[in-house]
C-alpha cells in the first residue's frame, strides 16, 4: 500500500516542472501508483506526444517513446502487435489527440486495439500558448479566439468520449477529474481499471481526465480548480461512458 506521501516507484526522484496548480502531474502520480499496485513497471511502455505531455520521460520511471504530434495510437499499436506482453499507454492532450490525431484515436479504437489512452482534456493547446482546442468551450476566450470561441466560425466543442463510445471496438471510457480529492480517488481507479482491462486482453480503453490549466486560463490554481467544476464539467459530465463488460443483474 502507498501511503499518502510516499513517491511511487515509478515516478522518478526528481520535481515536476509544470506550472503552479496544472493537472498534469497529479495525472502522472496517479498512472504512476496503479503501475505499481497492478506490478507492471518492468513491462510498461507510455506513448508521448508534443505538447506538455512531451516531458513524460523526464518523470515516469519506465521506458517512454515520443510520437509525432497526434501520433501515440498509431505508435502504441505497432509496438503491442509487436510485443503484446508489454502493457503499453497513450498519455495525451487535447490539441494533440482531439485535432491533429483525431484520424489515429478513431481507428485505433475502430480496430479495438488492446491499448490504455490517458487523455488530458484542459481545453486549450497548453504548451504552445493556450490557443484554441477542439475541446474549448462556447465562448471561452483563448490567444486565438480572444473575444471567445464562436460556434458559427469554430464549431461546438468536441466531446471525444461521447464521439468515441460508438465505436463498437472500445471497451472501456470513463470522465473523471483531478479538481478534488474525491475525483482523485475516482480517477486513480479508472486508470487502474483501463490498465486491468489490457492486461485481460478485452481491448481498448479510454480514460478522459479534465485537468486545470491555471497559466493559460489566466487563473489562480484554486480559481483554475473552481472553474472545472464550475464550467467543464458541465460540458463535459464526469461518469462511465462505456463498458462493453461491465456485469448485468
Amino acid at each position: 500500500m502507498i501511503k499518502v506521501f510516499d513517491r511511487p516507484h515509478s515516478l522518478k526522484k526528481v520535481p515536476f516542472r509544470y506550472c503552479p496548480g496544472c493537472g498534469h502531474s497529479l495525472a502522472h502520480r496517479l498512472i504512476a501508483e496503479c503501475v505499481d499496485s497492478l506490478d507492471i513497471r518492468d513491462r510498461t511502455i507510455g506513448m508521448a506526444p508534443v505538447g506538455c505531455a512531451v516531458f513524460a520521460y523526464d518523470y515516469f520511471n519506465f521506458d517512454i517513446l515520443e510520437a509525432a504530434h497526434g501520433r501515440p495510437p498509431a505508435v502504441a499499436t505497432a509496438l503491442k502487435r509487436v510485443m503484446p506482453d508489454r502493457i503499453i499507454f497513450s498519455y495525451q492532450g487535447d490539441g494533440d489527440l482531439a485535432a491533429i490525431g483525431t484520424a489515429e484515436i478513431i481507428h485505433a479504437a475502430n480496430r479495438g486495439e488492446n491499448i490504455s489512452v490517458f487523455f488530458i482534456n484542459n481545453a486549450t493547446y497548453g504548451m504552445t500558448g493556450g490557443q484554441m482546442a477542439p475541446t474549448t468551450l462556447t465562448g471561452q476566450r483563448t490567444t486565438t479566439t480572444p473575444l471567445g470561441r464562436d460556434v458559427k466560425t469554430s464549431g461546438y466543442p468536441l466531446r471525444v468520449s461521447e464521439l468515441l463510445a460508438t465505436i463498437e471496438g472500445v471497451s472501456y471510457i470513463q470522465r473523471v477529474s483531478v479538481d478534488s480529492y474525491g475525483n482523485l480517488v475516482t480517477a486513480r481507479k479508472a486508470i487502474e481499471k483501463a490498465f486491468r482491462y489490457q492486461m485481460e486482453g478485452k481491448g481498448f480503453s479510454f480514460v478522459e481526465i479534465l485537468s486545470p490549466c491555471p497559466t493559460d486560463w489566466g487563473l489562480s490554481p484554486k480559481a483554475a480548480a473552481e472553474w472545472v467544476r464550475a464550467a467543464l464539467v458541465q460540458v463535459y459530465p464526469l461518469g462511465l461512458i462505456k463498458d462493453k463488460y461491465a456485469e448485468t443483474v
